[in-house]
Protein backbone atom coordinates (compact mmCIF):
# COMPACT_ATOMS: atom_id res chain seq x y z
CA UNK A 1 0.00 0.00 0.00
CA UNK A 2 0.99 3.61 -0.34
CA UNK A 3 2.83 5.29 2.50
CA UNK A 4 5.15 8.17 3.35
CA UNK A 5 8.78 7.14 3.89
CA UNK A 6 9.80 9.39 6.78
CA UNK A 7 13.47 8.49 6.27
CA UNK A 8 13.51 10.64 3.11
CA UNK A 9 13.67 14.43 2.98
CA UNK A 10 10.66 16.36 1.74
CA UNK A 11 11.38 18.18 -1.55
CA UNK A 12 9.20 21.27 -2.12
CA UNK A 13 7.98 21.90 -5.66
CA UNK A 14 7.00 25.23 -7.19
CA UNK A 15 3.30 25.31 -8.02
CA UNK A 16 1.32 27.86 -10.02
CA UNK A 17 -2.43 28.08 -9.40
CA UNK A 18 -4.88 29.21 -12.07
CA UNK A 19 -8.54 29.87 -11.43
CA UNK A 20 -10.65 29.86 -14.57
CA UNK A 21 -13.81 31.91 -14.05
CA UNK A 22 -15.81 34.64 -15.72
CA UNK A 23 -16.91 35.98 -12.32
CA UNK A 24 -14.22 35.41 -9.67
CA UNK A 25 -11.61 37.79 -8.27
CA UNK A 26 -8.89 36.91 -5.75
CA UNK A 27 -11.09 38.08 -2.85
CA UNK A 28 -13.85 35.57 -3.59
CA UNK A 29 -11.81 32.78 -5.19
CA UNK A 30 -12.50 30.04 -2.64
CA UNK A 31 -11.28 27.18 -4.82
CA UNK A 32 -7.99 28.84 -5.72
CA UNK A 33 -7.48 29.72 -2.07
CA UNK A 34 -8.09 26.10 -1.03
CA UNK A 35 -5.26 25.04 -3.34
CA UNK A 36 -2.92 27.82 -2.19
CA UNK A 37 -3.56 27.05 1.47
CA UNK A 38 -3.04 23.33 1.03
CA UNK A 39 0.09 23.49 -1.11
CA UNK A 40 1.73 25.96 1.26
CA UNK A 41 0.71 23.96 4.35
CA UNK A 42 2.35 20.92 2.74
CA UNK A 43 5.62 22.87 2.36
CA UNK A 44 5.47 23.60 -1.36
CA UNK A 45 6.14 27.00 -2.94
CA UNK A 46 3.44 29.12 -4.58
CA UNK A 47 5.15 30.11 -7.84
CA UNK A 48 2.29 32.24 -9.17
CA UNK A 49 -1.46 32.67 -8.92
CA UNK A 50 -3.74 34.07 -11.58
CA UNK A 51 -7.40 34.25 -12.55
CA UNK A 52 -8.44 34.10 -16.19
CA UNK A 53 -11.79 34.17 -17.94
CA UNK A 54 -13.04 31.03 -19.70
CA UNK A 55 -11.14 31.71 -22.92
CA UNK A 56 -9.36 28.70 -24.40
CA UNK A 57 -6.54 30.57 -26.16
CA UNK A 58 -5.78 32.75 -23.13
CA UNK A 59 -5.68 29.74 -20.83
CA UNK A 60 -3.40 27.80 -23.19
CA UNK A 61 -1.14 30.86 -23.60
CA UNK A 62 -0.70 31.20 -19.82
CA UNK A 63 -0.04 27.48 -19.49
CA UNK A 64 2.69 27.82 -22.13
CA UNK A 65 4.24 30.75 -20.22
CA UNK A 66 4.34 28.68 -17.04
CA UNK A 67 5.66 25.61 -18.89
CA UNK A 68 8.55 27.74 -20.20
CA UNK A 69 9.27 29.20 -16.75
CA UNK A 70 11.99 27.26 -14.89
CA UNK A 71 10.44 28.56 -11.65
CA UNK A 72 7.25 26.51 -12.19
CA UNK A 73 7.25 22.72 -11.73
CA UNK A 74 3.49 22.14 -11.51
CA UNK A 75 0.36 23.99 -12.62
CA UNK A 76 -2.98 23.32 -10.98
CA UNK A 77 -6.04 24.96 -12.49
CA UNK A 78 -9.52 25.04 -11.05
CA UNK A 79 -12.71 25.73 -12.95
CA UNK A 80 -13.92 25.31 -16.51
CA UNK A 81 -13.94 21.50 -16.49
CA UNK A 82 -17.69 21.01 -16.84
CA UNK A 83 -19.90 20.46 -19.85
CA UNK A 84 -21.25 23.92 -20.65
CA UNK A 85 -20.23 25.92 -23.67
CA UNK A 86 -17.96 28.21 -21.62
CA UNK A 87 -16.10 25.27 -20.00
CA UNK A 88 -12.89 25.16 -22.06
CA UNK A 89 -10.15 24.49 -19.51
CA UNK A 90 -9.75 20.84 -20.46
CA UNK A 91 -9.41 21.73 -24.13
CA UNK A 92 -6.83 24.41 -23.30
CA UNK A 93 -4.83 21.93 -21.23
CA UNK A 94 -4.94 19.36 -24.01
CA UNK A 95 -3.75 22.02 -26.47
CA UNK A 96 -0.43 22.09 -24.60
CA UNK A 97 0.02 18.52 -23.27
CA UNK A 98 2.83 16.42 -24.66
CA UNK A 99 1.51 13.45 -22.69
CA UNK A 100 -1.78 13.04 -20.89
CA UNK A 101 -1.90 11.36 -17.49
CA UNK A 102 -5.07 9.42 -18.27
CA UNK A 103 -5.41 7.82 -14.85
CA UNK A 104 -5.56 11.22 -13.10
CA UNK A 105 -9.10 11.83 -14.35
CA UNK A 106 -10.08 8.25 -13.64
CA UNK A 107 -8.81 8.36 -10.06
CA UNK A 108 -10.43 11.76 -9.52
CA UNK A 109 -13.77 10.40 -10.75
CA UNK A 110 -13.46 7.38 -8.46
CA UNK A 111 -12.85 9.66 -5.46
CA UNK A 112 -15.73 11.94 -6.49
CA UNK A 113 -18.12 9.03 -6.86
CA UNK A 114 -17.71 8.23 -3.16
CA UNK A 115 -18.72 11.81 -2.29
CA UNK A 116 -21.20 12.99 -4.92
CA UNK A 117 -22.34 9.77 -6.56
CA UNK A 118 -23.13 9.73 -10.24
CA UNK A 119 -22.81 13.52 -10.44
CA UNK A 120 -19.08 12.79 -10.75
CA UNK A 121 -19.70 11.85 -14.37
CA UNK A 122 -20.00 15.59 -15.17
CA UNK A 123 -16.41 16.31 -14.15
CA UNK A 124 -13.65 16.32 -16.72
CA UNK A 125 -10.64 16.60 -14.40
CA UNK A 126 -7.45 15.89 -16.31
CA UNK A 127 -3.69 15.87 -16.00
CA UNK A 128 -0.73 15.93 -18.31
CA UNK A 129 2.89 16.86 -18.86
CA UNK A 130 4.49 19.43 -21.16
CA UNK A 131 8.01 20.82 -21.19
CA UNK A 132 8.85 18.98 -18.00
CA UNK A 133 5.94 20.63 -16.16
CA UNK A 134 2.99 18.78 -14.67
CA UNK A 135 -0.44 20.28 -15.43
CA UNK A 136 -3.65 19.36 -13.62
CA UNK A 137 -7.17 20.68 -14.18
CA UNK A 138 -9.64 20.33 -11.31
CA UNK A 139 -13.30 21.32 -11.15
CA UNK A 140 -14.19 24.74 -9.78
CA UNK A 141 -15.75 23.79 -6.45
CA UNK A 142 -13.77 24.05 -3.21
CA UNK A 143 -14.78 20.47 -2.39
CA UNK A 144 -13.37 19.17 -5.67
CA UNK A 145 -10.12 21.07 -5.06
CA UNK A 146 -9.87 19.58 -1.56
CA UNK A 147 -10.47 16.10 -2.96
CA UNK A 148 -8.00 16.53 -5.82
CA UNK A 149 -5.32 17.85 -3.51
CA UNK A 150 -5.90 15.70 -0.43
CA UNK A 151 -6.51 12.40 -2.18
CA UNK A 152 -4.16 12.61 -5.18
CA UNK A 153 -1.83 15.59 -5.52
CA UNK A 154 -0.64 15.86 -1.90
CA UNK A 155 0.62 12.30 -2.19
CA UNK A 156 1.94 12.35 -5.74
CA UNK A 157 3.74 15.68 -5.21
CA UNK A 158 5.48 14.35 -2.09
CA UNK A 159 8.88 12.85 -2.87
CA UNK A 160 8.58 10.60 0.17
CA UNK A 161 5.40 8.89 -1.10
CA UNK A 162 5.89 5.22 -1.87
CA UNK A 163 5.80 3.15 -3.94
CA UNK A 164 6.21 6.01 -6.44
CA UNK A 165 5.41 9.68 -7.01
CA UNK A 166 5.56 12.44 -9.61
CA UNK A 167 8.48 14.27 -7.99
CA UNK A 168 10.99 11.44 -8.30
CA UNK A 169 10.55 11.30 -12.08
CA UNK A 170 10.62 15.08 -12.66
CA UNK A 171 14.29 15.05 -13.74
CA UNK A 172 13.42 12.53 -16.46
CA UNK A 173 10.38 14.27 -17.96
CA UNK A 174 12.52 15.95 -20.63
CA UNK A 175 15.01 13.14 -21.21
CA UNK A 176 13.82 12.80 -24.83
CA UNK A 177 15.34 16.24 -25.49
CA UNK A 178 18.78 15.02 -24.39
CA UNK A 179 18.87 12.14 -26.86
CA UNK A 180 21.05 12.56 -29.90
Amino acid sequence: MSRIDESLDFIPVRIAVLTVSDTRAVGDDKSGQVLVDRLQAAGHILADRQILRDERAEIADLLRVWIADPGVDVVISTGGTGLTGRDVTVEAHRDVYEKEIDAFGTVFTHISMAKIGTSAVQSRACGGVAGGTYLFALPGSPGACKDGWDEILAKQLDYRHRPCNFVEIMPRLNEHQRRK
